[in-house]
Parts: structure tokens; sequence; C-alpha cells
């Protein structure tokens, strides 16, 4: 029994992990922002751990990013907007998946939709208490973020599957610990 309740945190602490390395690989090969690095292991991370872990690595990991290498920023507060977003995404996509597979679109286009409106919805109110153009910023999110949309639409479904497979294999080799 101690594993089950060992594993969600160890799976939130390697997305996090990985929340933390993608968006500065990306950076360096000169991806940047433009793919959402930080929110395909939290959205991943959503399909494998329950919805309360999901949330909360995907609202603290922004934050940890911030502090440990100054991206996203906290002024402007675009860290906020990224906790916002992360935590929707892996929240939604836990609530709606829950280890069904025949779940796994629902959950990853709802996950997508709803976080990105999360995300839009808290630049607007964040531009507009800033005195900036809230329309414009939002509009420049939603544009910048799709090809991190379509990063998350193709490689998500497809490391579920294998994450699935590769769990199905030990257990039926007997290696599912002892309770």
């Amino acid at each position: 029994m101690r594993h089950r309740s060992l594993q969600p945190l160890v799976v939130s602490a390697v997305m996090a992990a990985l929340a933390l390395v993608f968006p500065v690989a990306f950076h360096l090969t000169g991806l940047g922002s433009r793919f959402l690095p930080m929110f395909l292991p939290l959205l991943l991370n959503g399909f494998l751990v329950p919805a309360s872990w999901a949330m909360l690595t995907g609202s603290v990991t922004p934050f940890l990013s911030s502090l440990l290498t100054g991206m996203p920023p906290l002024y402007p507060p675009v860290a906020v907007t990224m906790a916002i977003e992360g935590a929707t995404l892996g929240g939604v996509a836990a609530l709606i998946y829950r280890g069904r597979p025949q779940r796994l679109w629902p959950a990853l286009v709802t996950a997508v939709v709803f976080g990105r409106l999360s995300g839009l919805a808290s630049t607007y109110v964040l531009a507009d208490w800033f005195e900036l153009p809230a329309g414009f910023a939002t509009a420049a999110v939603l544009v910048r973020g799709l090809p991190g949309v379509a990063l998350q639409m193709a490689a998500v479904p497809l490391l579920v599957r294998t994450l699935e497979r590769r769990q199905s294999i030990l257990f039926s080799r007997g290696l599912q610990p002892q309770a």
C-alpha cells in the first residue's frame, strides 16, 4: 500500500523536473516558448496522477522555475498566468481521464481548451490590471501558443499509450507491488 501513496508524488516530481528542464532546452535550441514546453509534462502528469497532484504540480512548477531559472518572469506576472493554466491543464485531464483509455481524446481536448481559456483569461485580466492593451496581449498569447497546442495534441496520446503499454507489461510479469 505504501507504494500507491508514493507513486503520485514520484511521478509528479519527475514531471515537475521535466517541466523545469524542457523550457531551458527549448530556449537553448532556439525554439523558445512557442511550443509551450513547460505545459507538455504538466499536461502529461494529469494523465498519470490524481487531479489534486496534477493541479498542485501545475500551479507550483512555474513559480519554482521562475525562482530557479528566471523563466517565466514574476513581473510582469507571466508565472501567475502559467500557474493557472498549468493547474487547469493537469487537473482537467486527470478528472476526465481517470485511467480509462477510451477517455484519452476527450480528456486531452477538454484539458487543452480549458487550459488555454484559463491562461488567456488570466492574461486578459492581468494585462488590464497593469493598464496594458489586454485584447492585444491575449491575442498574442493565443497565436504564439498554437504550435504548442499542436505538439500537445500529437505527443501526449503517444506518450500516454506508451506508458500504459509499459505498465501493463510490468504488471503482466508479476512486478506489481504487493499491498
